[in-house]
């Protein structure tokens, strides 16, 4: 009778060769873990024969299991498509592999009630720990209690009840330099919009950031009368006309020769910001200035160059898988914060031309 296929065939495991090598499954496990020591020359080889025989090849999730770690790094991520993750994601992977660690991704997709699941679903691969860029509210978000016992590190986004070490943009600082550098540049009516708060920690930061800026001089800089900073809170769901409202009433309310500007709370914003700049004829730099967090590739693509402030997103994810790292090693003591400063690139958006 002939050989069923080789892809039909059973794996073989390490039961199969302990039997053709006539050993225990205990001898091939002291085997595979190096300790041949406490093996005889003679049953050494035989393993070695049974192995090369069976083409067995162990499992590395085992492997690493019975070494009480299984070398993974559970990271969840509210959104995939948000650029921000995409970039943390690669900073946060790289440190985690020049470790000796691989990284297992789940993407909430901006569902807050998926958290929990997200945890429980990654714990259940055995993960050694938990980077955690997610939503941090509604009915099924994590708590102390759902992380299996395993450290955690929370980035950009705090939890409310959740002791961790956290990593994010210094949010008011960032704030601090864009404010400054429009009204150093003669913009004096500021709008800030920004997606709805919603309990999100850098939200939050950044718009009481932009009201702090509003009231109080920064060094040499004057401060911006109150009446000319607004704050505008856009919906996903809102229609253009809001944003097209947003803008035009900006500029009704600013005196002859007053110049407006507007400081966009992500790159989501700005792309929305961008596309009504456009609709209404007007030309960045001239009819509005603008400044925005984050800096997508696209930014200096659009006429004449939009001002950012730039995350540092790989050293985010690289701080965040660190601090994981060492809390795997046995550091202990109360939960750190890592805050680092953006950078502000300047183009023609807001200079003028």
């Amino acid at each position: 009778m002939s050989q069923p296929p080789a892809a039909a065939r059973a794996r073989p495991t390490i039961a199969d060769v302990a039997a053709e090598a006539g050993v225990s499954k205990a001898t091939v496990s002291r085997y595979f873990n190096h300790r041949e020591r406490l093996l005889s020359p003679d049953i050494a080889a035989r393993v070695e024969a049974a192995i090369a025989k069976l083409a067995y090849v162990p499992s590395p999730m085992a492997q690493a299991l019975s070494h009480g770690r299984s070398r993974l790094i559970g990271l969840v991520v509210a959104d995939i498509t948000n650029p921000y993750s995409v970039a943390v994601l690669r900073g946060a992977e790289k440190a985690c592999q020049e470790a000796g660690y691989l990284v297992m991704l789940f993407n909430l997709g901006n569902d807050r009630e998926r958290e929990r699941a997200a945890i429980d679903a990654l714990a259940s691969y055995q993960v050694d720990g938990f980077i955690l860029n997610t939503l941090g509210q509604g009915e099924g978000q994590a708590d102390v209690n759902t992380l299996h016992g395993k450290p955690a590190v929370l980035v950009d986004r705090r939890h409310t009840g959740l002791a961790a070490d956290f990593v994010s943009l210094d949010n008011e600082g960032a704030m601090r330099d864009a404010c400054a550098h429009l009204v150093q540049q003669g913009w004096h009516h500021l709008l800030y919009i920004t997606q709805p708060l919603l309990g999100v920690s850098s939200r939050i930061e950044r718009t009481a950031a932009f009201r702090a800026c509003l009231a109080e001089p920064g060094g040499d800089v004057p401060p911006v009368p109150p009446v000319c900073g607004e704050v505008l809170e856009l919906a996903a769901e809102q229609g253009d006309e809001v944003l097209d409202q947003a803008l035009a009433g900006l500029r009704q309310r600013a005196g002859p020769g007053e110049r407006c500007a507007v400081v966009a709370g992500n790159s989501v914003v700005t792309l929305r910001v961008a596309a009504a700049v456009s609709r209404v004829g007007w030309t960045f730099g001239r009819e509005l200035g603008f400044v925005g967090f984050d800096d997508p590739e696209w930014a200096p693509l659009i006429r004449p160059g939009l001002s950012t402030v730039a995350q540092p997103t790989d050293a985010i994810g690289h701080r965040a898988a660190q601090c994981l790292l060492e809390r795997l090693g046995g550091l202990q003591g109360p939960p750190r914060e890592s805050l680092l400063p953006g950078q502000l690139m300047v183009r023609g958006s807001s200079l003028g031309v």
